[in-house]
């Protein structure tokens, strides 16, 4: 029998730090502080996402353009960091982009992960080969003007502001139109209204979704104050908010050019020292992300209730069937987009927490934050769960919500409810004892009152027009108190 070719070994190169020699990989962008920090954090398997990775290439592109306008880079290295860095920006080069989100709380190791993998990708676009600092170093040329102070926070910011503009904004407002048109197409059902769990009076199923419609619109101008919190960006303040080792005209400049490319009015931060030492601005867009998840969880839960049963339950609307729901039941159908709206909003609330708690002073003492990393991730997250969840619900369960008409008419007719409106007519305590009769006899609160003539049939009929209950009434029947 023939041997079994072995499998080739992995190939190594040698890359030098400040603290000495690393062995990494030859097929690798990456470089020693990289392989350093795989080696320190083996602690999950999460990593940035394409949204930071993005906004990391951005940055990179942006400082190299303002480098070279100032005079400290020349042609071919700013030619070459921007070339490498636009593959950052399309995602060519994501596989490289390896260490763990625990990592150092400053995101240094991501910020000189970036660096590498821009200095090396340049440097085999100049030379043909991967490895080595020439011509484009990944601190002296890649890292001008800039510390991991600064650019992660940035980053932060700006790979936020974007996901939220150009998707979380988007989606609500589909979820927002859907509630919408729904609204107009049921209001003229009425069915009756709920408190406590327990009936109340009656409304009409039109002004009930209006309701969750507001609330995704509002959920859509929460949005864009998360991202007016997220425009001043902290870029110059190198290590400690100083801005030491950088040019006076360097942060504008730069911040400008991300502006002109991301399309988002980023400006430089009032106060740098703020900015870098503290990372409310990233709190407050967190907790305007956990209001909008509360929104969500909201209408997903009063949709699957009023579609619950849907023989046996309210059954009011039914909302489109989307896969089977049991194992072991046949034909029972679950609520299941409300689930996962449910569990979108849950975890969205957790990773609000994770931010308030390394935004306090466990996570920002003195100078800086160290606990960015995390807060990136679960931001980040918060954004694309949200942005995701509002438009699959509104696709897959929202635009196909279906009035049981019959079914609303027979439990507003069923309610004791009803009787709210004989209050003003035949006092309180009347219609009390009404209800009373009602619920022990199983009768109607209209045959009650039929029955004990306590308002002449003409007036009755107007009084108990669920319709007419349904809106503010400035001619109410009868004086009241009888």
């Amino acid at each position: 029998m023939a041997d079994v070719p072995q499998q080739q070994q992995q190939q190594f190169r040698t890359e030098k730090d400040s603290m000495g020699e690393m062995r990494v990989p030859a097929d690798v962008y990456y470089g020693a502080q990289t392989a350093r920090a795989v080696e320190n954090f083996p602690i999950s398997d999460l990593r940035f996402s394409r949204r930071f990775v993005a906004a990391m290439g951005l940055i990179k592109w942006a400082c190299a353009d303002v480098n070279h306008g100032l005079g400290f880079l020349d042609d071919k290295r700013k030619t070459l960091i921007q070339q490498a860095a636009q593959e950052v920006i399309d995602g060519k080069l994501d596989a490289q982009f390896v260490v763990d989100i625990f990592q150092t709380g400053s995101g240094t190791s991501t910020n000189m992960n970036t660096n590498e993998v821009v200095a090396t990708r340049a440097n085999e676009i100049a030379t043909g080969k991967r490895g080595g600092k020439e011509p484009v170093h990944p601190n002296d040329h890649v890292n001008m003007e800039q510390s991991s102070n600064d650019v992660i926070p940035t980053a932060i910011h700006v790979a936020a502001a974007v996901a939220i503009t150009e998707s979380l904004v988007p989606a609500l407002q589909h979820l927002s139109d859907v509630l919408g048109a729904k609204a107009k197409q049921y209001d003229g059902v009425v069915k009756i209204g709920r408190t406590h769990l327990q009936d109340a009076t009656p409304i009409r199923l039109g002004q009930e979704i209006s309701g969750y419609a507001a609330q995704a619109r509002l959920g859509v101008a929460r949005a864009n104050r998360a991202v007016e919190a997220l425009r001043e960006l902290p870029l110059g303040g190198t290590a400690v908010g100083t801005g030491i080792n950088s040019h006076p005209d360097y942060a504008a400049k730069a911040i400008a050019v991300l502006a002109a490319k991301t399309g988002v009015g980023f400006i430089e931060a009032a106060n740098h020292f703020e900015a870098q030492a503290a990372k409310d601005g990233v709190v407050e867009a967190s907790g305007l992300l956990k209001t909008i998840a509360v929104s969500l969880s909201k209408i997903a839960n009063d949709v699957r209730w009023l579609a619950s049963g849907p023989r046996c339950g309210i059954g009011e609307i039914s909302i489109p069937s989307t896969q089977p729901g049991s194992s072991i039941m046949p034909g029972k159908v679950n609520p299941v987009m409300s689930e996962m709206a449910l569990m979108v909003a849950a975890q969205v609330i957790g990773n609000d927490a994770t931010i308030a708690f390394a935004g306090s002073g466990l996570g920002s003492t003195f100078e800086l934050n160290v606990m960015m990393p995390v807060m990136a991730y679960n931001l980040l997250q918060s954004v694309e769960l949200l942005s995701r969840a509002a438009r699959v619900f509104a696709d897959r369960c929202a635009t196909g919500i279906e009035a049981n008409v019959e079914r609303c008419e027979g439990l507003v007719e069923q309610s004791l409810a009803m009787c709210t409106s004989l209050a003003p007519v035949i006092g309180y305590d009347k219609a009390a004892d009404v209800a009373k009769e009602s619920f022990k006899t199983g009768k109607t609160v209209r045959q009650v009152a039929q029955e004990r003539k306590l308002v002449p049939d003409a007036d009755l009929s107007k009084v108990l027009d669920a319709r007419r209950m349904t809106e503010p009434q400035a001619d109410m029947v009868g004086s009241g108190g009888g």
